[in-house]
């Protein structure tokens, strides 16, 4: 009969496989223990054969003096051998100090902690692995290299951090693995690292071993330039873009990221946006998820290429004047049985309750913000994508969700708080965390809520009881006016409030205008398909709905596909129907996107009081019977914009604009110009304003607005 410890080492029970395995100190001299499942016989090299303790590959030696190389050789049933380096003659290295940190909910950096970290121990090159399991009974790393065997490679528990560690030696680079976690409720099942670098591609789940030191970074310029950006004063215009989707290769292949690089980056140059965002990057098992069922928080999907090929294609659009802004998904996480949820066979990044702990809409877990070790990790999360990976800014989904606990909840499905309220206090005080952590470590760096809701002062500075986000979706600027638009013009007179309601609160947040991947999905129709009227209406609706955002006082975006006014809605297991672009009006669209960018950018009047009534001036909101808006934008050098849209197919002739002086008055963008498809009526050039009152204005001029048209004039 074995000891219990031996025992439990056996049964792959043993939380402590230190106290058994590998050196230990013993009275006369030295025992040294092993565990090889699959072995026949055993020998510790220069010191001879093991004795066997136990039918399942317990070995043991006693020797007078110590090892500098407690390395054996394994011979199995049949004749093979092999020599193996013993991870048990490595102690435990993780610092108490950064477990002391886990436990108040302050380690901003878990990815130099936590995973798999390629390094050398007394010159030996391996990778200690170390995960946070407090409620496991025993853990494992698995791989090819142990046959996926629990039993061979059990990790230390440290102390009462619920961290478990081990070094194994001679492991590199590459090396696939999963962690083995025999739960509180006696379960044996795999799971990913939730801090792992690299993941197999799906259907595969198994973790990989990565470093991150071997990159060298070429965008120095880009990053030194970025930490003085003040994003009030920038046009920031956003290319949204689902990589897996925006082009296809042959046979409907994904493009890897060297060749998104080299066909993206100049398109979305050409085109004139200053931002990619990437519908979320981080691995994911589930592509019509579109990655926002994340499992691999800490690896940029695999279906493009490794984490260093991701690094390049970042590095490639800095050096090409481009932003990079990701996807984040802090709000909730899926079941699958290799990802977090009930990790060590209890409710661990989740809430226990399923009433706080599940979103029922999306049959998705909720992470427990109120845990400290949870904060950790996702704290060290956005720093770990904008340190290892130069992200320039974060945009965090379904925040909504995060912020009320009665988030799309019957009566009777959720908790109030400790006041009675639905406000998730929790997930406040994080999503303030965030911003003022992301914010203070890395200047410069972009932060959007999308936020749907009317809770206050989203984009304001947490210490003016903001959030601390630095953009907000203008999700009600969205739907408004896709409603509005939807509409056939006959009847857009009774509708005129949809359009002009944004301005009466388009300056209490930081506003983004978007048109995102949402609005194109799921029946409702592609952004070209949802306009009224013929082929040329359709076309000259969404020429005039583009201009009214890029003249609209808030940042942009648009999603793939909108910008050549693709028919079918969004696919993402195809290609977008790129066929489209090259000709007619599909092309003459996209050089009305271009030309619309080039605008907002070279005109600081466009951009630069974007988040302030001062540069917003209505000439006409009113005029819904002509269902004519005029407007003007003001900079801080007075330099003045006028914008008038004629929301009617109606040519209308001689139309009065005020103007706030003489002029002359240049039309710097027709939409409806020949070289869009349009039918270029508008002023040929430039206007003298006459002394005539009109709008309020102390001078006008008479104009001919072209129909389903917008014009812009600066003088």
């Amino acid at each position: 009969m074995l000891p219990d410890e031996l025992t439990a080492i056996l049964r792959g029970d043993h939380s402590s496989p230190f106290a058994e395995l590998g050196p230990q100190r013993v009275p006369g001299g030295w025992r040294f223990r092993t565990f090889q499942p699959k072995a026949e016989r055993v020998d510790l090299i220069d010191a001879g054969p093991m004795t066997r303790l136990a039918d399942e590959g317990l070995f043991e030696i006693e020797l007078a003096e110590p090892l500098d190389n407690w390395r054996v050789e394994v011979t199995n049933h049949e004749g093979h051998s092999w020599e193996i380096l013993d991870p048990y003659s490595f102690r435990p290295q993780l610092s108490d100090f950064d477990l002391h940190l886990l436990g108040e909910g302050t380690l901003i950096r878990g990815h130099e902690t936590f995973g798999a970290k390629v390094q050398h121990r007394n010159g030996v090159p391996g990778v200690r692995f170390a995960v946070w399991a407090p409620n496991a009974k025993r853990v494992s790393v698995v791989g090819p290299f142990n046959h996926w065997d629990g039993r061979c490679h059990p990790m230390q528990l440290r102390g009462g951090s619920g961290v478990w560690e081990l070094f194994i030696p001679e492991l590199v680079k590459g090396e696939l693995y999963k962690f083995e976690v025999k739960g509180a409720d006696g379960q044996v099942v795999e799971k990913a690292d939730p801090y792992g670098f690299a993941a197999e591609i799906r259907p595969a789940t198994a973790s990989m071993v990565w470093q991150h030191d071997d990159y060298q970074w070429q965008d120095q310029d880009w990053m030194e330039k970025r930490k003085s950006l003040k994003a009030a004063d920038e046009p920031i215009s956003v290319y949204e873009v689902h990589l897996g989707s925006w082009r296809r290769g042959e046979d409907n292949a994904f493009l890897d990221y060297d060749s998104l690089a080299e066909q993206l980056i100049p398109y979305v140059q050409w085109l004139g946006f200053t931002h990619l965002e990437l519908l979320p990057i981080s691995e994911h098992p589930l592509d019509a998820s579109w990655g926002y069922q994340t499992i691999g928080y800490f690896a940029p999907t695999s279906r493009f290429g490794n984490p260093d090929d991701f690094k390049r294609f970042v590095d490639r659009c800095h050096t090409a004047g481009l932003g990079v802004i990701i996807d984040w998904v802090p709000a909730h996480f899926p079941k699958d049985a290799h990802g977090l949820g009930f990790f060590d066979g209890t409710p661990l990044y989740e809430h226990a309750d399923p009433r706080k702990g599940e979103h029922r809409d999306w049959g998705t877990l909720i992470f427990n913000y109120g845990r400290n070790e949870v904060k950790s990790f996702l704290m060290s999360n956005a720093i770990f994508w904008a340190e290892v990976y130069h992200v320039d800014g974060f945009r965090v989904d379904a925040v909504a969700s995060m912020l009320y606990l009665d988030y799309s909840r019957e009566a009777d499905d959720w908790i109030p708080n400790e006041h009675g309220g639905n406000e998730n206090y929790d997930a406040v005080a994080f999503l303030k965390e965030f911003n003022e952590r992301i914010h203070g470590e890395f200047p410069g760096i972009l932060t959007f809520a999308e936020e749907s809701t009317s809770w206050p002062a989203v984009s304001r500075p947490t210490y003016d009881g903001g959030l601390g986000f630095g953009l907000k979706w203008n999700m009600g600027w969205m739907n408004d006016n896709l409603e509005y638009f939807e509409l056939e013009p006959v009847h857009r007179a009774f509708h005129h409030y949809k359009i002009t309601f944004s301005l009466l609160y388009a300056f209490s947040e930081n506003f983004i205008l978007p048109f995102s991947h949402d609005e194109v999905v799921h029946g409702k129709g592609s952004m070209l398909d949802k306009m009224p009227g013929d082929v040329w209406q359709k076309f000259a609706n969404l020429r005039l709905l583009y201009t009214w955002m890029f003249a609209h006082p808030g940042k942009k975006l648009l999603f793939m596909g909108c910008e050549f006014g693709q028919w079918n809605e969004w696919n993402f297991d195809q290609s977008l129907d790129w066929h489209l672009a090259d000709n007619g009006q599909h092309q003459q669209l996209m050089l009305c996107v271009k030309d619309l960018n080039r605008l907002y950018a070279e005109h600081p009047v466009l951009h630069t009081r974007d988040f302030s009534g001062e540069g917003f001036q209505w000439l006409d909101a009113n005029d819904n019977e002509a269902g004519v808006l005029s407007f003007m934008r003001w900079a801080e050098d007075g330099s003045c914009a006028i914008v008038i849209l004629n929301l009617t197919p109606v040519v209308r002739e001689g139309y009065r604009v005020g103007a706030p002086h003489v002029g002359p008055w240049g039309n710097v963008f027709n939409s409806d110009s020949e070289f869009y498809g349009g039918s270029n009526i508008g002023p040929p050039f430039p206007l003298t304003a006459e002394e005539q009152p009109s709008q309020g204005q102390d001078h006008s001029f008479m104009v001919d607005l072209p129909p389903l048209g917008a014009l812009v004039l600066m003088a």
